[in-house]
């Protein structure tokens, strides 16, 4: 099942999406990511497997930012990967959005 959290205010909001992520852990998921806007920048980091994965990735990667999303992604379409991680980026890579359905499945109508 998937899950998503966002953060808007003064703290740094990577630590406090990864917190959040970690209480959605019970729900089951195979990948995570988030999405902050560093600077006027998006930053984007995914990985596959547990919640620490995207943590140390971001240890190694580091980002600043006081709004972000986030979002956990069980994999209903195809096996798990980086590339199908969310959040995933969209009008040319300036948004982000922690899309819920896969790119193969059809939309609601």
């Amino acid at each position: 099942m998937c899950g998503i959290v966002g953060y808007v205010g003064e703290k740094d909001a990577a630590p406090l999406l990864i917190e959040s992520l970690k209480r959605l852990e019970y729900r089951g998921y195979d990948s995570s990511g988030l999405a902050v806007l560093d600077g006027g920048r998006l930053e984007v980091r995914r990985r596959v497997g547990k919640i620490v994965n995207l943590e140390r990735a971001l240890m190694e990667d580091p980002v600043q930012a006081h709004v972000g999303i986030g979002h956990t992604r069980w994999a209903t379409h195809g096996p798990p990967t980086t590339a199908s991680s969310r959040t995933t980026r969209g009008c040319g890579g300036s948004s982000s959005t922690p899309a819920t359905s896969s790119p193969r499945a059809p939309t609601p109508r």
